[in-house]
């Protein structure tokens, strides 16, 4: 992925969502592989044609969103180090910025919808886990617990990889206290790829992880 806007062309970069710094009128973002020109692989060319063609038409306007998912057997191996920038200008700390901005939103709406549900003594806001990490929102059932990790990423699948492994570190490190149900919050809705995974880690794993959607607009978590 890479960006070309006033003249100048970006570094490449891993592909992700578009910084909201460049989502301006004249600017030309690709989203692609690179190849060497003199040794053009038509099978791969047009297999991510493919893979690009349901987010090709949610540009257009014409479809939903595209689930962030692979069709089974897709893998590929593909020899290399694909090396990805070191340092870049400070719309990166802005955009990171933004993010912390509104994980702070959501953290507070979703405190004020669980102590609602569950009475304020009964939730705790960037609760401490003792091994110097902090839950994002705590609710206490007697001596039950369940934990709230709060990710703002572009998918439901991205959610849940950036929070899993935070929720069992908080849970099951040594010495932690160990909760009952630990939930990833974000703000797209669970597709069925990812409701799969989370199942597999339920039933295979005994995990007790679950994804719920949070509505900003309506201060509420999707049952």
């Amino acid at each position: 992925m890479w960006h070309f806007s006033a003249g100048n062309r970006s570094a490449n970069y891993s592909p992700g969502a578009i910084p909201p710094e460049i989502v301006k009128p004249d600017v030309f973002i690709f989203l692609g592989r690179l190849r060497p020109s003199a040794q053009p692989d038509v099978d791969l060319i047009l297999d991510d044609f493919d893979r690009l063609l349901f987010l090709y038409r949610f540009v257009e306007g014409h479809d939903a969103y595209p689930a962030m998912s692979q069709a089974a057997g897709s893998f590929r191996f593909s020899p290399g180090c694909r090396i990805k920038p070191s340092a870049t200008n400070a719309s990166v700390a802005e955009r990171k910025l933004d993010v912390l901005l509104r994980h702070n939103d959501l953290q507070v709406a979703l405190f004020n919808h669980l102590a609602m549900l569950h009475g304020q003594n009964s939730v705790a806001a960037e609760q401490a886990t003792g091994a110097g990490t902090f839950i994002d929102v705590a609710v206490r059932f007697g001596d039950r617990y369940r934990f709230y990790e709060i990710k703002t990423a572009g998918s439901a699948r991205a959610c849940i990889r950036e929070g899993l492994a935070q929720l069992i570190e908080y849970s099951y490190w040594p010495g932690a206290q160990e909760a009952e149900r630990l939930v990833i919050v974000g703000e797209r809705a669970l597709d069925a790829e990812a409701g799969t995974l989370l199942r597999c880690l339920r039933e295979r794993f005994g995990l007790p992880i679950q994804y719920q959607q949070f509505l900003m607009d309506e201060g509420r978590l999707v049952e």
